[in-house]
């Protein structure tokens, strides 16, 4: 057990950055203190498989304590951090506690962003934490309950057109995903519609999809995209999102598409927590870092994952989970120099880019390895598929989710359809108002229809919106 008198390591963030970094420093001589304000870590690049009801939220999340239980020299507190002077080498809780360390790191993440049109945020769910996957897979299911209940043509239409905006891996993921569920998982549980007759729609301002891989990679993903009924629209801007759907801008064009399901998947913000640190920030309000992932002029405070702002030989680091763990084990390698009273404690953090997958539905995928090997199809699938087992953490979340992948790939279902969250019942407005007739009216007198409701943003303002 590490004593009172040994150095204070303070880790805020229990992804994968922090909890790399945690782990790292585990027969390191001196206690650490792992703040996160939720109690679990959550593995992230499996989410869009909660929102889209393949998996369990338990099966890609684990308790921090749990995790860390075997490790004596860790304490876990649960808690939000809301601002670190660096100075006094002290952090603020949202309590009014405060905090003292020797060494900090700082892995808080990122969140969405809308590019200064937050009001969006009500009408297109970003996807970040279990409680965006369970939110985005309520509205999903409950679109499909709502047409089914739903007589007018046009309104039924509406709720069965499901928009992504941004066509990095996230959004493909989404699209491809959301296209399945249509055609295979609900095609035999619907009577009065056909789920198959869904139109999923992946919006991109830029000219092509996973704009991160190479053009070949790009085109390949979009053509399988297409084979499994995914609209791709490319070179297309987004104006404007409401209740009843979103406003497109394509080549001088503006176009109004009807969809009662938006799913936001194109921009990201760092945590707000890096503008308490004093260093600079760049247009995302990342922390601008030294080579060695430390603040600029100080050897005690490490930033790492989306937080971070560093390129390495002209190119930046990703916010990938790759680069957050090869981040957090290197910051713990400089805090170990330091505790042992090397000179060079601070060393160089070098990146090593193992690759990039993009899985797109049931068999198909996509996957760069460095620019040296690219994969496409069933091998890219294999690979993505044992990649993210690999990284899961705990035997137990890395069997039941090879069970349920094993499950949907066979039976083209999905087991965990559950719509839970509030509202539990799809909104229903009153229906269109019927033309007026010239024929003679019946003795009772005609009872009017209620116009219909409409919901619409005061924003007009065009903004071009590229994920």
């Amino acid at each position: 057990m590490a004593g009172p008198t040994q150095k204070h390591v303070v880790i805020i963030g229990g992804g994968f950055g922090g909890l790399w970094a945690a782990r790292a420093l585990k027969r390191a001589r001196c206690r650490i203190t792992l703040i996160d304000r939720r109690n679990h870590h959550l593995f992230q690049p499996l989410l869009y498989q909660v929102a889209t009801a393949t998996l369990d939220p338990s099966d890609i999340a684990a308790p921090i304590r749990s995790i860390t239980r075997r490790q004596h020299n860790l304490s876990v507190l649960l808690a939000e951090v809301t601002a670190v002077d660096v100075g006094a080498k002290r952090i603020s809780l949202s309590d009014g506690g405060e905090l003292a360390y020797d060494y900090l790191v700082v892995a808080t993440g990122a969140t969405h962003s809308y590019f200064g049109k937050d009001h969006w945020a009500r009408h297109a769910p970003g996807l970040k934490s279990l409680e965006d996957a369970l939110d985005m897979r309520r509205r999903v299911l409950l679109a499909y309950e709502a047409a089914e209940a739903e007589p007018d043509p046009e309104r039924r239409r509406a709720w069965l057109t499901f928009a992504i905006i941004g066509a990095g891996p996230t959004g493909v993921e989404l699209a491809g995903a959301l296209a399945e569920i249509s055609r295979y998982s609900l095609r035999h549980d619907f009577r009065r519609i056909d789920p198959g007759e869904a139109r999923v729609i992946l919006i991109e301002g830029q000219p092509r999809v996973l704009p991160v891989f190479p053009e070949a990679q790009s085109e390949k993903a979009r053509r399988q995209l297409v084979k499994i009924g995914v609209e791709v629209r490319t070179k297309v801007m987004v104006t404007d999102i409401d209740a009843d759907g979103v406003t497109l801008a394509e080549a001088g064009r503006e176009e109004r598409l009807a969809a009662r399901t938006v799913l936001w998947a194109a921009g990201v913000a760092a945590s707000p927590l890096g503008k308490t640190l004093g260093a600079p920030l760049d247009r995302a309000g990342r922390v601008k870092v030294d080579p060695g992932l430390n603040l600029p002029g100080r050897d005690d405070v490490f930033v790492i994952g989306d937080l971070v702002s560093l390129s390495i030989d002209g190119s930046p680091v990703p916010g990938v989970s790759p680069a957050a763990m090869q981040a957090g084990t290197h910051v713990a390698l400089s805090i170990r120099r330091a505790l042992d009273g090397r000179g060079d404690a601070v060393h160089k953090f070098r990146y090593w880019n193992k690759g990039t997958f993009a899985t797109i539905g049931r068999g198909a995928a996509v996957g760069d390895l460095m620019g040296r090997m690219q994969l496409s199809g069933f091998p890219a699938w294999l690979a993505w598929l044992g990649i993210h087992l690999f990284f899961l953490v705990g035997f137990r979340a890395r069997l039941f989710v090879l069970f349920s992948w094993a499950y949907s790939y066979l039976s083209h279902r999905r087991g965990v359809r559950l719509i839970t969250g509030l509202p539990l019942l799809p909104e229903r407005r009153p229906p269109a108002p019927q033309a007026a007739t010239l024929e003679p009216a019946p003795s009772s007198a005609a009872t009017p229809a209620s116009p219909t409701a409409t919901t619409a943003d005061a924003g007009t303002a065009a903004r071009q919106i590229q994920s």
